[in-house]
């Protein structure tokens, strides 16, 4: 599961417990400027065709570390950490490492909300 916490111009996603094993992070700072949108999906953990990079996929029990989905050339990686995929949030970033990142969170819907205004507000 994936905490976030937000601090003036950064959003810090903070992997919890033994997901920081699988997932090969602890922490994700991104820039509030970077991040484009955020919306729920439960299916985008249980049904991903790609590369795994770095982390760990176990059918039906997690999806963890950094993938590639749209194929491994000319396109930036994905990062995931999920257990519950009912609980699942993509951002889409810009300007990153990532082109996204697929996370647990304990309410998806208060989340969501919360970077999608993130995005609209200006600091």
């Amino acid at each position: 599961m994936v905490t976030i916490q937000v601090e003036e111009a950064t959003v810090i996603f903070t992997i919890e417990g033994w997901h920081k094993l699988w997932s090969f992070r602890s922490e994700l700072r991104i820039p509030r400027a970077h991040i484009k949108s955020a919306r729920p999906d439960s299916t985008i953990a249980t049904h991903w065709a790609g590369l795994r990079a770095g982390g760990t996929y176990v059918p039906g029990l997690i999806t963890a570390g950094t993938f590639y989905l749209d194929g491994f050339f000319n396109h930036k990686p994905t990062f995931f950490d999920v257990q519950h995929p009912e609980n699942t949030v993509v951002v889409e970033l810009a300007d990153e490492q990532y082109a996204r990142l697929v996370i647990e969170v304990e309410n998806s819907a208060v989340v969501v909300a919360m970077l999608n205004g993130l995005t609209t507000t200006k600091i």
